[in-house]
């Protein structure tokens, strides 16, 4: 029935005429006062110029039509941070366009993290309404919930429903819920591991013993969910915290639940001694890619492969696994032993032409060493922006050869990027003054011009060719 029901929703958001109405409007005014009188309703905090928000205005548009009509309705709103929202937007710490949140009867009870196109939209957002919490009138109900092969928590002292329907809200994306106040001989709020995930290195049931709060029961779940040794997959692999120890191999929770937990609970007879370290496995497979960033070569592995992601860098186990070489690996890591790995093409033999090539076993020397001012380009080799630019940035080079400035481009796909560097697409620019080389965000245009025109502004010292507004000197006779 449920899946009948989406797809008649999905039917009805190709179907539907439009109506924009349907996304209700909302200022300061009147925010709270709307939002109190409705059960669920997803929010879009926005900015008229912003272009993802334009994208985004349709297809939330779509979304309100069908979900309008659900039952039960969810509500779809959306505040102009830029004029009547403003004070609203800055009370719940809109930072970037747009931000959604999800509200129940007027409070915060998560961010929005779902799809962003109008089926996706409608498809998360059913899912949000009705019970988050699994009523279990019955012995057999509660053991058919702790049957799941996810975390369960329940409920089993009736005089804290209130602030316990507000985390299972919360939290229902990830956490099976369930209340049972019919005599059993426990109490109080219970985390229950899955049966899949339960071994002898920590309790199968957690019982919560602090303050009766939403926000302190938020953290207890979140900090206990994953246990000792989580099963990392590529929908929650953003939960794992770093300094995080990776360790891939062919993890199959469904048809190898055996065979998973050989190797799964030698990790964990390691991993109880390192209580600072977060730790995970992960499905090889599913990972490629990572593992690859961490020179792992794990589809021929036969034993597990390890890697350490932190603050610190990446750093990768070299030895064959078994316990002992796992311990004496992280007690390397603990004890400032270990070389970062560093993913990076090979030195150029020749870099003296007017754009210096920076690879990352360079890159400290060339552009934070430099004692001259640096604009770097960040680029992809199969980006069609990098290629249109890369004739125009060739051009640069040999204006700025004369100059105290350094122009360099690094491959961002074939090496790692140092920190401090917020590479998320391609070309990303920075410029770099020579007296700090504090990395300054380059957002102008892309003509030799435009770059000249920047530089000539932000030199540290006058350029020799050009006056501080990218206008040529006249040479003397």
């Amino acid at each position: 029935m449920i899946k009948g029901s989406f797809f008649l929703l999905v039917a009805l958001v190709a179907a539907s005429s439009v109506l924009a109405d349907d996304v209700v409007d909302l200022v300061d005014n009147d925010f709270d006062g709307v939002l109190e009188d409705i059960d669920t309703a997803l929010v879009m905090f926005y900015a008229p110029w912003c272009g993802h928000c334009k994208r985004l205005k349709p297809e939330f548009e779509k979304a309100a039509t069908v979900l309008k009509a659900n039952d039960p309705p969810v509500t779809l709103a959306k505040v102009d941070c830029t004029e009547g929202g403003k004070d609203t937007c800055g009370r719940f710490q809109v930072s970037g366009y747009p931000t959604v949140k999800i509200f129940r009867n007027g409070e915060v009870s998560q961010d929005y993290n779902g799809p962003r196109e109008a089926n996706g939209i409608v498809k998360y957002m059913a899912a949000q309404v009705g019970p988050a919490s699994k009523d279990c009138g019955s012995e057999a109900d509660l053991q058919k919930l702790l049957s799941k092969a996810e975390v369960v928590v329940v409920n089993y002292d009736k005089s804290n429903d209130d602030v316990f329907q507000k985390v299972a809200n919360t939290l229902r994306e990830s956490v099976a819920f369930g209340h049972f106040y019919s005599g059993n001989d426990k109490s109080g709020l219970v985390l229950h591991r899955p049966k899949h995930l339960q071994s002898k290195f920590e309790p199968a049931e957690l019982k919560y013993d602090g303050k009766m709060d939403k926000d302190s029961i938020n953290v207890w779940i979140k900090g206990n969910y994953h246990g000792l040794v989580g099963h990392r997959t590529t929908d929650n692999a953003k939960e794992f915290k770093e300094p995080l120890v990776v360790v891939y191999f062919d993890v199959d929770y469904v048809k190898n639940v055996k065979g998973t937990n050989y190797w799964r609970n030698r990790v964990m007879k390691v991993a109880q001694n390192f209580k600072d370290l977060n730790f995970a496995v992960a499905n090889k497979d599913d990972f490629q890619h990572e593992a690859t960033e961490f020179g792992l070569d794990v589809v021929i592995a036969d034993k597990p492969k390890v890697a350490i992601k932190s603050a610190k860098g990446k750093f990768v186990m070299s030895e064959d696994f078994d316990m002992s070489t796992f311990e004496k690996f992280l007690k390397d890591y603990q004890a400032g032993g270990l070389e970062a790995y560093l993913k990076s093409e090979p030195v150029p033999e020749s870099n003296d032409q007017g754009v210096k090539v920076a690879v990352a076993k360079n890159f400290d020397e060339l552009v934070n060493k430099n004692s001259k001012d640096v604009l770097i380009e960040f680029y992809a080799p199969w980006c069609g922006h990098c290629k249109k630019l890369a004739p125009v940035f060739d051009e640069l080079g040999e204006k700025m050869a004369d100059e105290e400035v350094e122009i360099v481009k690094m491959d961002a796909t074939a090496n790692d990027v140092p920190a401090g560097f917020d590479v998320r697409g391609f070309p990303t620019l920075f410029w770099l003054p020579k007296d700090s080389k504090k990395a300054v965000a380059y957002n102008g245009g892309r003509e030799v011009d435009d770059f000249v025109k920047y530089i000539a502004e932000k030199a540290t010292d006058e350029l020799k060719g050009f006056d501080r507004k990218g206008k040529a000197k006249k040479s003397e006779l």
